[in-house]
């Protein structure tokens, strides 16, 4: 049995002004609480708009849970909190069928997963039984209870955090959780400037609580929908197919990239060119998502290990040495009309990065 709830026939695309516009909007809100991070909130976003889960790793204090309570607060939608711990049950996550003595039958009771927005804070303190819950969820969008389905609204995003320094008393992600993450992002320091602004911003008081909504669910699920019409050339599906494949027969991996990663891939480097206004994706999108999108799903061999070499490092050299397809150009942008003379267009120089 099958519960619907989620939000029916396809919304329609929005106009690249409005989409502009309400991009600008929900990033410039989250800077209000996170300083000179620009990058990253786009990063956020984007992942967001591919319909995708991401997960912030990073030191302790540098902003990790406030990116994710200040990108939920600036959408209008259901938002959940769920703090991962050793006690966590999986049924706080998926919710439990509850016997109700007046109507004398079993009657469902949703647990925090059910939102639009799902803020897991410290995921790997929870036990690999309750990060396990989250399997389903955030790959099939839905939740099963009882031999019943219950599918989840649209739009659906799980924003999780972990601290990659303190590991006493925690667990870590198996590899099937992370491929289920189309992002690892981390913050960073902040540079002094910034952080001097945030002595003044966080001084009083929490500012992510003076955050007001500056979208909703039904904007957000429009833009989806405009990220899933940009047009991806095949030469630039080839590039992403090669990318994935260089890290399954590297010497350096025991554990390359898999087909939902180049999926994964592709759909990020959609919403990254319409945030940037572009209606078509080039190869720079996704050379410039590889790290993000591929490094937390690879496993190094003991060598690579040995030598300190981290998957970070593996996957910019395998971006570096991987050679570019040579018409970088897409069809749709093309123009039958030279440019003037001693002028050219940077966006399709051919040189390697």
């Amino acid at each position: 049995m099958t519960v619907q709830r989620s939000a029916g026939e396809r919304s329609q695309p929005l106009s690249a002004t409005e989409f502009a516009a309400t991009t600008n909007a929900i990033v410039d809100n989250i800077e209000k609480v996170i300083e000179g991070k620009t990058a990253t909130i786009r990063l956020a976003l984007s992942v967001m708009l591919a319909e995708g889960h991401l997960l912030i790793e990073d030191v302790p204090g540098v902003g990790k849970t406030k990116l994710a309570k200040a990108l939920a607060r600036s959408i209008d939608c259901t938002v959940r909190r769920i703090q991962f711990t050793p006690d966590l049950l999986p049924s706080d996550v998926t919710g439990v069928s509850v016997y109700n003595q007046e109507a004398r039958d079993f009657e469902f009771k949703e647990g925090a997963i059910f939102a639009n927005i799902v803020v897991g804070d410290e995921i790997n303190r929870a036990s690999p039984k309750t990060q396990s819950a989250l399997l389903e969820c955030m790959e099939e969008r839905q939740v099963t209870v009882d031999s019943v389905t219950y599918e989840l609204e649209a739009p659906f995003m799980v924003i999780a955090t972990q601290n990659p320094i303190e590991m006493e008393g925690t667990y870590p992600l198996p590899e099937a959780q992370r491929d289920r993450f189309t992002a690892r992002i981390a913050m960073g320091y902040p540079d002094q400037a910034s952080e001097l602004a945030m002595l003044d911003t966080h001084g009083a008081q929490d500012p992510v609580l003076d955050l007001t909504p500056v979208s909703d669910a039904l904007v957000i699920r429009r833009m989806i929908e405009t990220c899933r019409a940009i047009h991806v050339e095949g030469v630039v599906k080839q590039y992403a197919v090669n990318l994935c494949n260089a890290t399954r027969e590297s010497h350096d991996l025991r554990l390359g990239a898999s087909p939902r990663a180049t999926l994964q891939l592709l759909r990020t480097a959609r919403a990254v060119a319409a945030i940037e206004g572009r209606d078509y994706v080039i190869p720079d999108d996704l050379q410039a998502l590889a790290v993000p999108v591929l490094a937390h799903r690879i496993i190094p061999t003991a060598e690579a290990q040995l030598a300190r070499r981290t998957t970070d490092a593996i996957v910019a050299d395998l971006v570096h040495r991987l050679p570019l397809p040579h018409d970088r150009t897409p069809r749709a942008a093309r123009t039958p009309v030279p440019p003037p003379s001693g002028q050219t267009d940077g966006r399709y120089d051919t040189r390697r990065r």
